[in-house]
């Protein structure tokens, strides 16, 4: 089982319209106006956005109602770059998974710990809470979803270091 999966039976269990994926093309725009595509690890949509146009390869112009980036080498463009293109789009709820807390001590402290990072949307700006260990994930998109950083570890078959 991994995200996606939790996410989808946690969907039809609080019998939620959305769709899960790890492959959908997300439209952003950056501070310069430049557009990108952006893909997160796992994007929660409405159904009824996916359903506009479901055989279209083409990115979603909308907001999800979730992104979910796991942090790689890269970081900063999940710290930085995805997150302000994220809050400028108007994503309700975005996650940084840090599982080998490779981002900087600024972000996750010292000793650095593997951290989910949660930003929810509020009046347009995004505000942060972070998770370690078996701390449970507070989330608004599924307000019963009973998960703890390392389970998302766990589950997402990621290796602690």
């Amino acid at each position: 089982m991994d995200l996606v999966q939790t996410f989808h039976r946690e969907s039809k269990r609080l019998n939620l319209d959305y769709i899960v994926d790890k492959d959908i093309v997300i439209k952003t725009v950056t501070q310069d106006g430049e557009e990108r595509g952006r893909i997160p690890d796992v994007s929660v949509v409405k159904g009824s956005l996916w359903n506009i146009n479901p055989t279209s390869y083409g990115a979603i112009n909308e907001a999800p109602e979730l992104a979910v980036e796991v942090v790689s080498t890269n970081w900063d463009d999940d710290y930085i770059d995805k997150l302000d293109e994220y809050q400028r789009l108007g994503i309700a709820e975005y996650w940084i998974v840090d599982y080998l807390a490779i981002a900087s001590r600024d972000y996750l402290g010292n000793p650095k710990i593997a951290t989910v990072f949660v930003y929810n949307l509020s009046e347009g700006k995004y505000k942060q809470k972070s998770f370690q260990n078996q701390d449970k994930i507070i989330s608004t998109i599924f307000p019963e979803l009973n998960l703890t950083v390392a389970e998302i570890i766990d589950i997402s078959g990621i290796d602690k270091i």
